[in-house]
């Protein structure tokens, strides 16, 4: 199967329609500061928030990423213009409410599995503004709800929000249609995590041994 052009993915995120946020919180059952947890998916342009409710994670919220760059498959060194796949987590420190495109939150790549590999990158983010290259550009009004509700979630004592980032939503027909790339064998151990918290709604503890992502667990 031929691989996908390296470019910038362009989303018309006026044609994408969803609830106002406080009208989402309501219908979860849920409040700002409930602890969240983030799923982007690259291939659908899709970042989902689920917000935890009564011991488990329901789902918050879609929003259309606006732009992205790069094509379907993980990040390996700086400069290459490619946005991160992999499982990531954010802390308070990785809030920047003074970033030039508005708002934005560092993914932390290159996490322990990427250093496993020798990969490089700084500064990737989920941000404001409809411009990337590297990072998921969300608008800046969409970032706003984005941020404010991680940034709420970190202040009343969740430690980390975790993000996981999916070249597509992997169920068994996205699957069985990439099982020719080259990052197939990557996307397999993706598929562990998106596995269990599809099956659990909890996000799993996330560790790296041998060179692959191992899925624990969850100690939330």
């Amino acid at each position: 199967m031929a691989q996908e052009v390296n470019k910038t993915a362009y989303v018309p995120i006026e044609r994408f329609r969803d609830v106002p946020l406080e009208e989402a919180l309501v219908l979860a059952g849920a409040k700002s500061g409930d602890p969240v947890f983030i799923r982007i998916f690259k291939r659908e342009a899709i970042l989902d928030v689920w917000i935890k409710e009564d011991g488990a994670y329901r789902f918050l919220k879609a929003y259309k990423v606006c732009a992205y760059s790069g094509r379907l498959g993980p990040k390996l060194k700086e400069g290459d213009r490619q946005a991160p796949e992999g499982f990531y987590s954010v802390t308070r420190s990785s809030l920047n409410p003074n970033s030039k495109f508005h708002l934005s939150f560092n993914l932390g790549y290159p996490n322990a599995y990427d250093r496993a590999y020798g990969r490089t990158g700084s500064y990737l983010m989920v941000h404001g503004n409809c411009v990337s290259i590297g990072c998921y550009a969300m608008t800046d009004e969409k970032i706003e709800e984005i941020y404010s509700l991680v940034e709420e979630a970190l202040k009343k004592g969740q430690k980390k929000v975790q993000v996981h980032i999916y070249p597509f939503r992997m169920t068994k027909e996205n699957m069985s249609a990439y099982s020719h790339y080259r990052w197939y064998s990557f996307w397999e151990n993706l598929k562990e995590g998106y596995d269990y918290f599809e099956a659990e709604h909890l996000p799993p503890h996330i560790g790296v041994k041998n060179k692959r992502y191992s899925i624990y667990e969850t100690d939330e």
